[in-house]
Parts: C-alpha cells; structure tokens; sequence
C-alpha cells in the first residue's frame, strides 16, 4: 500500500478513535497497530513490549512525578492565599491593581507546580472571588487568569519541558534554564496589556476600585508582606539554582523539591496526613496517565518509522524548500489546530519525532524549538474545544467556554507576539542555556 494512503488512513483513525471519546494512549496504541499491519511485515507485538519498555524505562522521566507530587503538595496547602497576601501590597497601586496578582500570582505558582491546569485553578479559586468582591473588570478578571494559568507549561520545572525532553534526548536542564527569559518576557507582556487596558478603560467599577485600594502601604507594611512570599521564592531558588550550578540534576531536584514542599508545609502547619496521601494518590494518578501516554506515543512513532511516513514527509518538504521562518509559520498554525483537540501533551509526544529531523534539516536549534513548541501549546490552553485552561475556569466560574475564549482572546494574541519575537530574536531563549555551558 503507498505510504500517501497509509498515512490518510491513519490520520482518520486517530481522529476517529479521538472523538469517540477512547483515552489518548489506547488510540495511539490502536493506530500504532493498524500501521504496522498495513505498512510492516515486522510482528506488532514484538515491537509493542520492545517500546513500551523503553518509554517506561527512562532515567529522565523519574523527574516527573516527583515534580507532579511537589505541585500536589502546595497545591492542597493554601499556598496560593500566601501569594494573594505578600503580592497585593506591591501591585495594588499599579494601573490594574490586583489583577496583577493574577498575573504574577500564576508565575509564581507555575514555577514551584509545573502544571497549567493546577496553576489556573489555585489561582482562580483564591483571586477571582477577591476581584468580584471588589468589582473589578470581569473580561479582564478572566482573562488575565486563562492567559497566566499556561505559564505553567513553560516557567521550569515544566511537565511537558520533561516530556519533550525525554521524547527528543534533549538536555532536560538546559530546557528548564530556556524557558525562564520567555516566561518572563510573557509576564511583563500581560502586566503591560492590563496596566494599557485599565488606563484607558474610565468605567464607574474602575473608580470604585481606586477608592477601594486608597489605602497606602508603608515600605515596612511592603516588607513584612514579603515574609508570605519567602518560602515560593527559596523553593524556586533552590530548585532553579541546583540545575543551573550543576548541583543536581533536574532528578534529584525534583525530589529536594518534594521535600522542601514538605517542610514548607509542615513549618506553616497546613501539612496534614488526608493532605499528604490525597496528594500522593493524584500525583500517582497524573504521573501513570502521563507515562501511559507516551509509551503509546512511543509505539507510534516506532510503527511510523516502518511504515516510512516521517521520511517521506521530511523528504516532502524538503522539496518545498520551505525557509525556516516559512516552516515555522506553518507549523505554529498546525500546533493550534492540534492543539483544539489535544492536550498539550500529546500534541508534544504525538509529533516530535516526525517534526524534529525537519526542523534540525533547516538548522532550527532544537532546544529554542522546544520553548516555541511549548509557548505555541499555551496558546492552544485557551482555545475552544479542547483547551484545558477553559475547562478549568469554567468549573470555577460557570460561565460559557466561548465567552472564556473570548475573554482570553488577547492573551491569545500576545503569546503569539512572544512567538514572533523568538523567531527574530532567538537569544531570547538560547542566551542563559548558552550561559550554563560557560560554567
């Protein structure tokens, strides 16, 4: 059979098997077979236990669930009232107000979590309930949070940077290094819009809101409140600077992280043992879902390179004499339609081993294109079907995902500025990745 109608073949039935509602890791097993019956004579089944143990048998994944369980930890112990209290002293005078504590409110939560999903909802259950009390802009309200809470995908430690690590024998550290500037960069894009909205926006709840937030904090007020933060602030530091200093590896981080978050917690008295085992069980939970996720993946791409289908597209678009930024601009409008229907990381593990030799033949650095990957994943958090980040908020608020969307439409918007500016500005991601090789 010619590899053009496999590939038609194949594509309809994962799409097929997607909508049906079948869990992602049994439709990729399922194409995965089907692929190596119409393009193989090589027995499936030896393949299958072949691959499914190497998925599983990988030094670098052991990060993930000890990151998973650390972000559980914090997750289930009121950390994120301790963000609200020492970030709104700082920020409640800028245009905005507390919306920025949304905004950095997420970041801050996304670098000691890892998940976009957990991020949104500890942030979105402690502030959105402040910012309605308070009457403030609901589009913005929702929309900073929807937009912050994919900073979980990026700012390190990152689940999916480990995912996408691990899938393309990418240096996990220098990934997590990567991923600080861009998300920062998005940080300072969010706060910009929102400071740029609400000093134009002269609505009655605005003036309302600098009536509520008159009062002024002394610089030992501002201080004191920094004593909530101190602990999220030596839980990144320790976790980030072990990496960067070659201390520990991203591994044995993740597992001083577990135990930071453990002492963190019992020091604030929150740690309790229904908190300890709940945590350990949801962790166990994510990080079997994730693992079975990729051995399939993994499965998939072995079947793939029987059936020849990632050389010939390489070789397809080669032919095309595509130029890198061409390339990029067709593959970040392929990720986002991908992204409607995936989660983010399946859309990592589904492609990157047919992606990856084609952007490596176009001199594409593949640890910038790991960030971009991630940041353009984000992008598809907040859009309709499937982004997760929309499912998430539409719990905590009952409102319609079209209009979450829509809300979140200009977060939408500024991530894919962020991705325009690392394409011309690719230092942005690749400086402090080439400033660890100097140590």
């Amino acid at each position: 059979m010619e590899v053009g109608l496999i590939a038609i073949i194949l594509t309809l039935t994962l799409f097929i098997l997607l909508a049906a509602g079948i869990w992602v890791s049994i439709a990729l097993i399922c194409v995965a077979l089907l692929a190596m019956v119409l393009g193989s004579p090589v027995s499936p089944g030896d393949v299958l236990v072949t691959t499914i143990w190497g998925a599983g048998n990988s030094y670098e994944l052991a990060s993930l669930p000890m990151f998973i369980w650390m972000g559980e930890i914090l997750f289930r112990n009121k950390l994120s009232e301790a963000m609200f209290a020492g970030l709104a002293p700082w920020l409640g005078k800028l245009p905005g107000s507390l919306l920025h504590v949304n905004i950095w409110g997420c970041g801050l939560f996304a670098a000691v979590s890892g998940s976009s999903s957990a991020t949104t909802a500890t942030i979105g259950k402690m502030t959105l309930p402040e910012l309605a009390k308070r009457n403030y802009d609901e589009k913005l309200s929702i929309g900073t949070l929807a937009g912050s809470g994919t900073l979980g995908l990026l700012i390190p430690p990152s689940i999916i940077l480990i995912v996408y690590g691990a899938t393309t024998d990418q240096s996990i550290a220098r990934l997590f290094i990567a991923g600080i500037i861009p998300g920062l960069l998005l940080l300072l894009l969010f706060t910009s819009y929102v400071m740029i909205q609400s000093s134009f926006k002269k609505s009655r709840k605005n003036n309302e809101i600098c009536q509520i937030l008159s009062y002024q904090y002394t610089l030992a007020e501002k201080l004191s409140a920094l004593t909530n933060l101190l602990p999220i602030i030596l839980l990144i530091g320790g976790l980030i600077g072990s990496i960067y200093f070659g201390i520990a590896s991203p591994t044995e981080a993740a597992a001083v992280g577990v135990i930071l978050s453990l002492l963190i917690t019992k020091l604030k008295g929150t740690l309790s043992i229904k908190g300890f085992i709940d945590s350990l069980m949801s962790a166990t939970g994510t990080s079997c879902m994730i693992v079975f996720i990729l051995s399939g993946a993994a499965f998939l791409t072995a079947a793939m390179g029987f059936t020849g289908i990632p050389r010939e597209l390489a070789e397809w678009i080669g032919a095309q004499q595509f130029s890198p930024l061409l390339l990029l601009m067709v593959l970040t409008l392929f990720f986002i339609i991908l992204g409607c229907f995936l989660d983010g990381i399946s859309v990592v593990v589904l492609t990157t081993s047919i992606i990856l030799p084609i952007i490596e033949s176009v001199s594409i650095d593949p640890i910038w294109f790991g960030i971009y990957l991630v940041v353009v994943v984000e992008m598809s958090q907040i859009t309709p079907p499937v982004g997760f980040n929309l499912f998430v908020i539409q719990s905590l608020t009952e409102k319609n995902i079209l209009t979450i969307a829509r809300y979140a439409f200009p977060f939408f918007l500024l991530m894919l500025f962020a991705v325009v500016l690392m394409g011309f500005f690719p230092q942005i991601v690749l400086w402090l990745p080439e400033q660890m090789n100097n140590f």
